[in-house]
């Protein structure tokens, strides 16, 4: 009898123990799948899917715990589901997906899919953050923490860390705040980690994505206006940024020798100041302007753009050549766009320089013209205008194009609707509009769910963006019949909207469901 207590608690601890596993560290967001149909169901109606293979339950429990908290992150974007290769039921499953466990040393397997077909298997970095970004976009490249050369830079996630980063470091502090997407950030990364371990003990150097528009703060108190900005700090105090973006790691180590701000540049005379037979125009008179002269060329351009610099005497000499002809064909204007910002945004001026052709009033379409001899060879006779593009609004779309007249109305008559609000003129939105429309194009049979779009640059619309606390562009608002529910701020592809609906409609979307209780 004596021996019978250890024997029976051994067997206690060998059923309890896979029950306290899959109760207290698998979040319920976690499908764990043993049926061979079962997973192939899941991978035909869900896009984006992380799988964990384990070789028993214990060998999965720290990437479950692990995995919960991913699941969190992601819901609504990716599904996480899990196998025990270990259990009978399952071993048929993994076979089937081709796992192989049976090395030692190979405890568990994590296989991605992606539109119902195997697209890779998981080899970055196993840490919440890498995996959440891995779900959300499966192809993009590694975060640059990832990068064992860049261990010795200070990465932040969050205004607080960089705020705390502030407070306590004594050493000299060099910020670079970039965007994942950046070019000339990537070509820089290298020198910023190499100097970052050559001044390790010395100085700081740190490094923060501020893409997302919840650094839209931190962004307008540095002048972060493009990427990389880097800014230098002593003691939590900002004193100026660095401004050699194509710097190598050795002009970073000699710069912090002895920090200085950036050269002040000599002013350049305004192009409408130096004279000259081109019209310079503004906001206040352009209208008058083509209405007076019949056939006006319009260049739209930047103080700082090169290409306009480049362009501006081939535009200048063609506009005098015009001016000396006794029976003139038209005239060529100039319009500051970064001033006049009125008219940028009313022609949807994105790029330098932009062409314009004026034709009693009526604008229309321009091919690329950059010499002289092609400026007077338009002008002379210009080509038959083909009709202006038609905006996304006069497109045939399923997306629902609302004003502040019907805005809430609207929205009161669907249960799930996601709105973007967005100006025509930004790059930003131009580049999700396909995405955003293919989405909306994916549930137009769905009458209880919309996608709608709001233009915040049309005057009937400017105090609803208002009153929707909308600061940039695009943004996106989910609405739970009518009423605000929360920000959508994840990825803007028709697989990330289509996604984040189908989760709602769908109902496995918590916290949403909470919200629409609270309602």
């Amino acid at each position: 009898m004596a021996r019978a207590g250890p024997a029976w608690l051994l067997l206690a601890i060998w059923v309890v123990l896979p029950l306290w596993l899959s109760s207290a560290k698998v979040s319920s967001l976690i499908e764990r799948i043993s049926d061979p149909k079962d997973l192939k169901k899941l991978l035909r109606t869900r896009n984006n899917v992380l799988v964990l293979y384990s070789k028993s339950e214990a060998a999965a429990e720290n990437h479950l715990r692990l995995l919960s908290t991913v699941a969190q992150a992601v819901k609504g974007q990716g599904t996480i589901c899990w196998v025990d290769c270990g259990d009978a039921e399952s071993r048929k499953l993994c076979k089937k997906m081709k796992v192989d466990l049976s090395p030692k040393d190979k405890k568990v397997e994590l296989f991605h899919y992606q539109d119902g077909a195997f697209h890779t298997e998981y080899n970055r970095a196993v840490t919440f953050k890498s995996i959440v970004a891995f779900l959300k976009d499966p192809k993009g490249p590694p975060l640059w923490e990832e990068d064992p050369g860049a261990k010795d830079v200070v990465h932040l996630d969050s205004e607080k860390d960089f705020r705390r980063l502030l407070k306590k470091e004594e050493k000299p502090l060099l910020i670079m705040f970039y965007a994942p997407w950046c070019s000339m950030c990537k070509r820089m990364m290298p020198h910023f980690q190499k100097a970052a371990t050559q001044l390790r003990g010395h100085a700081v150097l740190a490094g923060m994505n501020v893409y997302s528009s919840e650094f839209e703060n931190i962004k307008e108190e540095y002048s972060v206006r493009g990427f990389p900005t880097i800014c230098y700090f002593e003691k939590g105090r900002f004193l100026f940024q660095y401004d050699n973006y194509g710097s190598t790691a050795e002009d970073i180590l000699e710069w912090l020798k002895n920090p200085q701000p950036p050269q002040p540049q000599v002013p350049e005379t305004p192009w409408a100041d130096e004279g000259g037979s081109v019209y310079h125009l503004t906001d206040e008179d352009f209208d008058q302007f083509v209405k007076e002269h019949s056939s006006v060329l319009v260049m739209f351009h930047a103080p700082w753009c090169g290409h306009c610099k480049k362009m501006k005497p081939e535009f200048e000499k063609a506009a005098e050549a015009l001016h000396g002809e006794a029976d003139s064909s038209g005239v060529l204007a100039a319009v500051d766009a970064t001033v006049n910002k009125a008219l940028a945004e009313r022609f949807h001026i994105s790029e330098f320089p932009t062409l314009k052709y004026f034709k009693n009033g009526e604008k229309y379409a321009v091919p690329v013209l950059r010499t002289k001899k092609k400026f007077l060879e338009w002008m002379q006779n210009p080509e038959a205008p083909p009709p202006p593009e038609p905006t996304w609004e006069e497109q045939q779309t399923s997306v629902l194009h609302l004003v502040g007249d019907n805005f809430r109305e609207t929205l009161k008559k669907k249960k799930h609707t996601l709105v973007m609000f967005y100006a025509p003129w930004c790059p930003h939105c131009k580049k999700v509009i396909p995405h955003f429309t293919a989405a909306a194009d994916a549930f137009k049979d769905d009458r209880k769910i919309a996608c709608a779009a709001v233009d915040c640059v049309k005057d009937k619309n400017q105090d609803l963006c208002q009153q929707e606390a909308v600061k940039g562009y695009p943004t996106f608002h989910y609405y739970y019949y009518g009423k605000f529910t929360e920000k959508y701020d994840s990825d803007r592809t028709e697989l990330g909207f289509t996604n984040y609906i189908r989760a709602l409609r769908e109902g496995d979307h918590e916290r949403l469901g909470k919200k629409k209780e609270e309602l």
